[in-house]
């Protein structure tokens, strides 16, 4: 059977693919900066040994399971990883992403993850979901520019940090069912409403 596990991704500037081991020192260059992982769900890397431990405990054992979209994003210009797509294989279809800050504003992520929701739509996923703090609108219009709708808003007490967020969910439905909507935040988290005018 074949391992249909991140298989390489091309887009006009980007290749998407897995990390490797020798990608540890990107990586780190990746998820230590405190202003890129302001809005992400764990601590910024400390030294290069706490990027290999990320490296085997989020990627190596993701890397084992015969399907998954954990991608590295690199330039063609040298395949260096500067970020980072992730689609979850558990039911929310969850859509992450994150870049060094240096490339920012120049549409990368917004590429990188159009490449990476058409794959997961060849695979034959339903729907995508994605969700952003308030406080970081920009990851809100990355969601837009990808065609998702925001559907609702909840609060919650975010682990590790253990800080309240308020986020909104955004989700695209592949088979035309739009009135589908993932409603497990919705239903776990007391403090839930739908804004206007996102």
């Amino acid at each position: 059977m074949e391992n249909h596990n991140a298989p390489t991704l091309e887009t006009e500037r980007l290749i998407l693919r897995k990390f490797t081991e020798n990608d540890i020192e990107a990586l780190f260059d990746i998820y230590k900066d405190e202003e890129v992982n302001t809005f992400l769900p764990w601590f910024p890397l400390k030294s290069l040994e706490e990027a290999e431990k990320f490296f085997k405990d989020k990627y190596i054992e993701a890397y084992k399971q015969s399907k998954g979209y954990k991608y590295a994003i690199c330039l063609k210009a040298d395949n260096i990883p500067i970020g980072y797509v992730n689609v979850s294989i558990e039911e929310n279809h969850d859509l992450g992403y994150g870049l060094r800050k240096e490339f920012w504003h120049k549409g990368i992520v917004t590429e990188a993850c159009r490449a990476v929701v058409k794959q997961v739509k060849k695979d034959g996923f339903l729907y995508i979901t994605a969700t952003h703090d308030i406080n970081n609108p920009r990851s809100g219009e990355v969601m837009k520019q990808l065609g998702m709708s925001y559907k609702y808003t909840f609060e919650e007490q975010w682990q590790p940090k253990d800080i309240r967020v308020t986020f909104r969910m955004y989700q695209l439905n592949f088979d035309g069912q739009n009135v589908r909507v993932y409603k497990e935040y919705w239903n776990k988290y007391a403090v839930h409403f739908i804004e206007s005018d996102i």
